[in-house]
């Protein structure tokens, strides 16, 4: 009897205890189901808490940047026309260019024979009529911007001049310009033909030793 009384005992504590594992469940899951709930809780009144942006400092700050794009269009604009200007410019300025170099070559054989002309007796006083001729062409060539380019005793340069020799000279010194064979020119400032020159050498050496 006390066996049976002890057994029948424990089974009712093993019932006890089973019915309070899922008072703990329960309490587990309700306590998981208040954390979530506390979560969200706390998520919407971080999104009620965040202030909304004032229309009338986003409309501000809009205004502004649309003030400096119009700022710049307007920069963009002005630079556009002043370099369209100076293209227009630089194309009437050189827009004669290729016709005058072509006409250089006739020219210099014109000059040439005119000083050929000049040495002889009988060709003078045709060669005096050509002058004129000659000086009536450069003239009209100037109106439109040539320049002559006859650098005879300057420092040689050769960004402006075309060395054919170097020879040796008592007048001018080494790097100077001794003779021009061919003349050079200029359009509105800017090199259309370099001038063919002889640079001197300096001093020839045997002055140098007799000296």
């Amino acid at each position: 009897m006390a066996k049976e009384e002890h057994k029948n005992h424990s089974d009712e504590k093993e019932e006890v205890s089973a019915e309070n594992v899922p008072e703990n469940e329960e309490t587990e899951e309700v306590s998981r189901e208040s954390a979530e709930g506390s979560g969200e809780d706390k998520e919407d009144a971080a999104e009620e808490e965040t202030p909304e942006e004032d229309p009338l400092e986003q409309a501000r700050v809009e205004s502004k940047e649309n003030y400096q794009r119009y700022l710049r269009s307007v920069a963009d604009l002005e630079n556009y026309r002043k370099r369209a200007l100076k293209e227009k410019e630089e194309l009437r300025k050189y827009a004669v260019s290729g016709l005058v170099e072509d006409l250089l070559p006739a020219l210099d054989n014109l000059e040439l024979g005119l000083l050929s002309a000049e040495g002889n007796e009988g060709g003078k006083s045709v060669a005096q009529g050509f002058v004129m001729v000659v000086q009536q062409i450069k003239s009209i060539l100037q109106q439109h911007g040539l320049e002559e380019v006859n650098p005879v005793g300057e420092q040689f340069d050769p960004h402006q001049h075309e060395a054919t020799a170097h020879e040796p000279s008592e007048e001018f010194s080494e790097g100077r310009i001794l003779r021009v064979n061919r003349k050079g020119y200029k359009l509105q400032g800017r090199l259309l033909r370099p001038a063919m020159v002889v640079v001197s050498s300096g001093i020839a050496e045997t002055a140098n030793e007799e000296s």
